[in-house]
């Protein structure tokens, strides 16, 4: 995060925003006031705070992800809290973009799609259950979509998000990547059942990624409450776009280039998962988000800024 001097810690500008969302929580300064003479554990500080164990565990480890706070194992094998620092100095942006991280990401629940065209059988699943009717495509106009945690159809098909764009006018891209949990989707499930599944940004084609099967042989990390005899996990695919052209998992897949994309600040971009009707292996798709499958994960878009000369 910069240089230190003592307890001065200077704070470069791409990194104000997390040291000031750690600072913004009255409990957090509390945990900062407390350890201000000297180090103390975990449970002197719910001793001292009043407030669950639980709770300062999770507003500890947010001041050590920004630096303010210092851990280490005590006697007891008990978790020993240290202030780092007394003062802060933070350098505030002097040019756009300054204050960006090199990397920014957008996640988008799986529900909060803009557009689809779906195809029975069908359905939305959400961390309580089926979400609408299963197999009825109304139900994927249905406002109740939002509460969806895995989208399917089969067949041909797509689901389309809009996402912003989170660089300020005049910042380069370097590269632009989407990642999803992703499996084919057969009746209950099928282990060999290849799926064709297309991504497309701002109606430019990406590449085509193969998924293998329809995966339901265990229990997703994450599918606790989905039955057996069904879709379970799928695979984490991810695309991306550079000056170079385009990937999917990391082997080339297109001549698509980031200047192709006609990408503008202040336009949103157009994000399409497609099983497209002339696919040799046209098999649907389950879209998994954070609540079910392997990865703890929505649809994530990533974007790499261009690094000053």
């Amino acid at each position: 995060m910069a240089e230190s001097t003592d307890k001065l810690k200077r704070i470069a500008a791409q990194h104000i925003q997390e040291v000031a969302k750690a600072l913004s929580g009255d409990l957090r300064l509390r945990i900062l006031e407390t350890l201000g003479e000297r180090p103390k554990s975990i449970s002197q500080l719910v001793e001292e705070l009043g407030v669950a164990q639980p709770t300062v565990s999770i507003n500890v480890q947010t001041l050590e992800q920004a630096g303010l706070v210092t851990s280490f194992q005590g006697s007891g094998r008990e978790k020993i809290c240290e202030r780092t620092l007394d003062a802060l100095l933070l350098e505030l942006p002097m040019r756009p973009g300054e204050g960006l991280h090199e990397v920014e990401e957008l996640s988008m629940p799986v529900g909060l799609y803009t557009d689809c065209s779906i195809q029975p059988p069908c359905g939305l699943y959400g961390l309580e259950g089926m979400v609408g009717c299963p197999d009825d495509p109304r139900t994927f106009h249905m406002p109740e979509r939002v509460q969806a945690n895995i989208v399917w159809f089969s067949g041909a098909g797509y689901v389309e998000y809009t996402f912003a764009n989170p660089l300020p006018q005049g910042i380069p891209l370097q590269q632009l990547s989407l990642s999803a949990e992703l499996c084919s989707e057969a009746e209950g499930y099928r282990q060999e059942w290849p799926s064709d599944i297309t991504l497309s940004l701002n109606g430019k084609w990406i590449g085509t990624w193969t998924c293998p099967g329809d995966f339901g042989d265990r229990k997703g990390k994450l599918s606790s409450n989905i039955p057996l005899g069904s879709s379970q996990y799928g695979l984490l695919a991810e695309w991306s776009v550079s000056d170079e052209g385009s990937k999917v998992n990391g082997s080339k897949s297109s001549d698509t280039t980031i200047s192709d994309l006609n990408l503008h600040y202040s336009l949103p971009i157009k994000v399409r998962l497609e099983v497209r009707k002339d696919a040799v292996n046209c098999r649907g798709l389950n879209l998994f988000g954070s609540g079910y499958g392997d990865y703890p994960q929505d649809v994530k878009l990533r974007f790499v800024r261009r690094a000053e000369s």
